[in-house]
């Protein structure tokens, strides 16, 4: 018997994947670099809250589902459990494996990848006043109600209809009691577990909001959704590095003689980190893949191993497409793109065995190219295609990979292009410093950190 209250998440990733009409479900698809499931999962595994996961899943997947949980680490997972040919079955074996009737309860759609964890805070707090809890989202559109000759029958006020999302959220003895009566009941029609509350009268639903972006993949154009979706999504950056973290860490800054790579470098090693920082001043171009590779083989000589590398080297040549010349093109394709591709790969090579964590550096311009830096802006965006292709890549050896992605900063190379601006506009780079830091001391990988004022 279980004595205290855990938070237990139950993933439903059971289903065939009939509507979406592919021989392989659609929690095992690929999306931005991982299955479906996975994507779904990391939301929970990473969630400070969530002490339990327990996935359910068909039999003939389980083993599928064994070896994308195993290959990923996933230490939450205490259970794969097979479930039934319905929602209601599955959710019913999910139930069933957890022991105690006070534990805080999410039941998830596997194939809501785009979960975040303000929706999950939301539900565990609300469940502090209610027993049943679903999420919803305000409806864009006018609903219609139609009578059998299609022809509508009424027209709902919108003000008051949501559309339900998951996770709905319970208390275990709750949830338990309502599968139980829902057992013995063959004309049950109901499509979800707050559906079998209010049927039975077993209590109120409280709502909570849920959030636009958390689609349910059901039909094959939300897979191109999703993915579009994902390569938006960015993650707050904390600016609060444990400096006790970085005592003894090995860090390799490249671009480290000035504005953001050299703050990086000068706060590193007053926290105790071994620093070693390069640029084109000491000779080393990050497009030089001899020059780069030199330098990470004589650093790990040196210390013994590499922890952490940084890429911070960046050119803008602002201006109109048609009045630059080719080499002022071709050089910004060079140190942006050329230069983070080699910087990464030789960086892998350094740290595969070990594990360890990279970073590199897009720009707000990345989801839309502006005028008179649109070269600058397509290497940014390739840097952040990059960065997700690569932490896929790079997962199975314990090597992280992340892009930050600053707000215009007070560097020498924007006052080069822009002049003189008010600082009060501008972060600084220290601050840019402090969050690179913090994402590439954490656990994320495969995330574009928005570090802002």
């Amino acid at each position: 018997m279980i004595s205290t209250q855990h938070n237990v998440a139950i993933i439903l990733a059971s289903g065939t994947g009939a509507r979406f009409r592919t021989e392989t479900p659609k929690q095992f698809l690929k999306l931005a670099g991982k299955t479906v499931l996975e994507h779904t999962l990391d939301v929970f595994e990473h969630h400070p809250h969530i002490d339990e996961v327990i996935v359910v899943v068909s039999a003939q997947h389980r083993l599928l589902t064994e070896e994308v949980i195993n290959n990923a680490g996933y230490r939450k997972v205490s259970k794969i459990v097979i479930g039934g040919a319905t929602r209601q079955a599955s959710s019913t074996a999910g139930i069933a494996a957890i022991t105690g009737d006070d534990h805080k309860v999410l039941v998830h759609d596997a194939v809501r990848p785009l979960l975040d964890h303000a929706t999950i805070d939301r539900c565990l707090a609300a469940l502090d006043r209610h027993d049943a809890v679903d999420t919803g989202i305000p409806s864009p559109d006018t609903i219609i109600c139609m009578d059998d000759d299609s022809c509508i029958a009424e027209i709902p006020d919108r003000s008051a209809l949501r559309l339900g999302q998951t996770p709905q959220a319970f208390r275990a003895g709750l949830l338990r009691r309502a599968h139980a009566v829902a057992r013995e009941d063959t004309n049950i029609k109901v499509t979800d577990d707050c559906g079998l509350i209010l049927h039975y009268g077993l209590g109120a639903v409280h709502v909570v909001p849920g959030d636009v972006n958390n689609i349910k993949i059901t039909y094959p154009s939300d897979i191109y959704l999703a993915d579009r979706l994902f390569q938006l999504r960015t993650r707050q950056a904390s600016t609060g590095e444990d400096s006790a973290s970085l005592s003894g860490k090995v860090l390799m800054v490249f671009g480290g003689s000035r504005g953001i790579g050299k703050s990086i470098a000068n706060r590193a090693r007053a926290a105790g980190a071994v620093v070693v920082a390069v640029s084109r001043a000491d000779g080393v171009d990050v497009a030089d893949a001899n020059a780069v590779s030199k330098v990470l083989a004589d650093a790990r000589t040196s210390h013994g191993r590499i922890d952490m590398v940084v890429n911070t080297a960046g050119v803008l040549r602002s201006g109109l497409l048609a009045g630059q010349d080719y080499s002022q093109i071709d050089e910004q394709i060079s140190t942006n793109l050329r230069g983070c591709v080699v910087v990464a790969r030789e960086a892998f090579d350094a740290m595969r065995e070990s594990g360890g964590s990279i970073a590199l550096f897009t720009s707000s311009s990345y989801t839309r190219g502006r005028a008179r830096s649109s070269v600058y802006s397509a290497t940014k965006a390739a840097v952040v295609n990059l960065m997700q292709g690569l932490a896929q890549e790079y997962h199975p050896f314990g090597v992280r990979i992340n892009a930050i992605n600053p707000e215009r900063t007070a560097t020498p190379m924007r006052t080069e292009n822009f002049g003189n601006e008010q600082a009060t506009d501008l972060l600084d780079a220290d601050t840019v410093a402090a969050a690179t830091l913090a994402a590439m001391l954490s656990e994320a990988t495969g995330e574009v950190i928005d570090v802002r004022r």
